[in-house]
């Protein structure tokens, strides 16, 4: 059985199971913490509960979000944690939020948590010591979005019972479909409520690393369109465009949705069938990556892979494709199975010349149109674009360095002498 795939599924629903995310780990060797999530059955009594601290808890989150939006038009300081902690105890004696009271305590203030991480975040990514792409200001929470969670920690003393059912405090017992076991005690549980009304409980557990056997195995990988994955031993992935496929029946469905009249009870069910259309496909690339991304890490004991500018091609005319893709999913996946299974993963700067640079001799050459897709080097080496780039991955994922500044001196990259243009295509 994977460790990290999503398993146990139903017709019309999500898949359950180890899900394919690291919470955080410490140095090789020591305990990591994964998500395990599972479906959940609640009753219309538990739903209405849910439902409940959904709502308080969204109130409480868009309580701090205006509290230092008002400091912040103020020109005055940021309320601190403790300040706001202190002011929603108040707000619950009074008339107008009374109804905080009706659950947990432990879910408002992780709600609280969750607007101070927000804002931490976001002067982080101000001052630029967050990595990726800047983070906007925390904006409100909508009942219309379309998740809604809540979190309980071990001071919200929740706990399994002996019929195997998630006691919460204020919902009671909930039914879980349990497609595996947990492997320990959970740290906290997140209740989960999507577009199409599936309810999901994700549990964070430490686990210990589970090294593989070593092996000889190198892999590198080219991430494409055409092709999702090509490697640096031949081997063509197919891309299974899921989001392509379901592209007919999306559109049926969302037809649907438009003649509906806004707020009828018809217009929700075809809501209802859009939203699983999308989980569906959302589901199932899920799934298929995982089962990619388990057989390569399994297979290899170098794992290196090249780091694409997503957002920016996400910008282009291929963004549907992109996105349909999932390759950051799909380097996210490798790295974390790699780190807990004991193999390397490299990951090669955008910039390194893959394409031009011929995987024999190292000489790089002039950029390659995309319509070129074989070429031959002047050393006489006849390459296939693809291939080559994999294998010059897979090279710079040897050379063990992470920005990659002196690979041109450790692998012997030269630069081409300048010579006469030649018809593009027939030499590198």
């Amino acid at each position: 059985m994977r460790e990290h795939r999503v398993l146990g599924h139903e017709k019309d629903e999500a898949p359950t199971g180890a899900t394919a995310v690291l919470v955080g780990r410490q140095p090789y060797g020591a305990r990591v913490q994964l998500r395990y999530a599972y479906r959940l059955s609640p009753t219309a009594g538990q739903r209405q509960a849910l439902a409940r601290a959904f709502g308080c808890a969204r109130v409480v989150f868009n309580d701090a979000v205006a509290a230092r939006r008002a400091a912040h038009e103020a020109g005055v300081p940021y309320p601190t944690d403790a300040a706001l902690s202190k002011a929603l105890t108040a707000a619950k004696r009074t008339p107008e939020r009374a109804w905080l009271a009706e659950v947990s305590a432990v879910v408002l203030q992780q709600a609280l948590a969750d607007a101070n991480t927000a804002y931490r975040n976001f002067f982080a990514s101000l001052k630029g010591m967050r990595r990726g792409r800047r983070v906007g200001a925390p904006r409100f929470r909508s009942r219309k979005d379309r998740a809604q969670s809540i979190r309980f920690t071990r001071a919200a003393r929740f706990r399994l019972t002996e019929a195997r059912r998630l006691r919460l405090p204020g919902v009671g017992d909930v039914p879980v479909r349990w497609s595996r076991d947990l492997p320990g005690a959970p740290s906290s549980v997140t209740v989960t409520v999507d577009a199409m009304g599936r309810y999901q409980a994700s549990f964070v557990v430490d686990v210990p690393d589970a090294p593989l056997p070593p092996t000889v195995r190198e892999v590198g990988i080219d991430l494409g369109l055409t092709h999702f994955a090509v490697l640096s031993d031949g081997r063509k992935i197919d891309n299974p465009r899921h989001a392509r496929k379901a592209a007919a029946k999306l559109r049926r469905a969302q037809k649907e949705l438009a003649r509906r009249q806004r707020g009828s009870a018809n217009r929700e069910k075809s809501r209802r069938k859009v939203a699983r259309c999308y989980a569906r496909v959302a589901d199932t690339r899920r799934d298929w990556l995982h089962k990619l991304s388990s057989t390569v890490v399994r297979e290899n004991q170098l794992i290196a892979v090249e780091d694409l500018a997503v957002s920016g091609l996400a910008r282009t005319k291929l963004a549907r494709s992109v996105y349909d893709a999932g390759w950051s999913t799909f380097v996210g996946m490798l790295a974390y199975k790699a780190a807990r299974h004991g193999r390397t993963f490299a990951e090669v700067d955008r910039w390194f010349p893959s394409t031009r640079a011929c995987s024999a001799c190292g000489v790089v050459g002039r950029a390659k149109p995309l319509h070129v897709r074989e070429w031959t080097c002047r050393c006489g080496a006849a390459h296939d674009r693809d291939v080559n780039a994999a294998r010059n991955i897979l090279a710079a994922g040897r050379a063990d360095s992470p920005t990659l500044v002196e690979l041109d001196v450790r692998r012997n990259l030269v630069p081409q002498p300048a010579v006469k243009r030649e018809p593009a295509g027939s030499t590198a």
